[in-house]
């Protein structure tokens, strides 16, 4: 079993962030294992393998935008080759998002399995 460290688990979040700011199949490929999973809810999301992340991904890009939300995080534990993170995301159209995140990486830094809850804690702004 690969044994993160903190540096590692933090140098990942960083990476996230980026890809999820740009929505670039390369810096997505940072992040995310050839045969990764990601799984979120409440909204039952459930993504195998890189190309179908990246894909859900560019189907938010929309929303998401490339620069127009804010994100802030931090590191909870540590076991093994998994960290659990709590993060809140800021997207104008959606409102504030609070996030906790339980990731494993592999031996190359790259997420094998992503599970993350979403917690709606104010409404974004409405349409139009």
């Amino acid at each position: 079993m690969n044994v993160i460290t903190e540096s590692e688990a933090t140098g990942w979040i960083h990476r996230y962030v980026q890809a999820w700011r740009t929505n670039r199949l390369d810096d997505i490929a940072t992040v995310y294992a050839r045969d990764a999973e990601f799984h979120e809810r409440p909204y039952e999301t459930d993504w195998n393998g890189l190309d179908e992340i990246a894909a859900g991904w560019k189907m938010r890009a929309g929303w998401a935008g490339t620069g127009s939300w804010t994100f802030g995080w931090k590191l909870l534990h540590l076991t093994g080759d998994t960290f659990a993170g709590q993060g809140t995301g800021t997207y104008p159209a959606l409102g504030t998002f609070d996030n906790l995140w339980v990731v494993t990486l592999d031996a190359e830094g790259r997420a094998t399995a992503h599970w993350q809850w979403n917690n709606q804690v104010t409404p974004g702004a409405l349409p139009g």
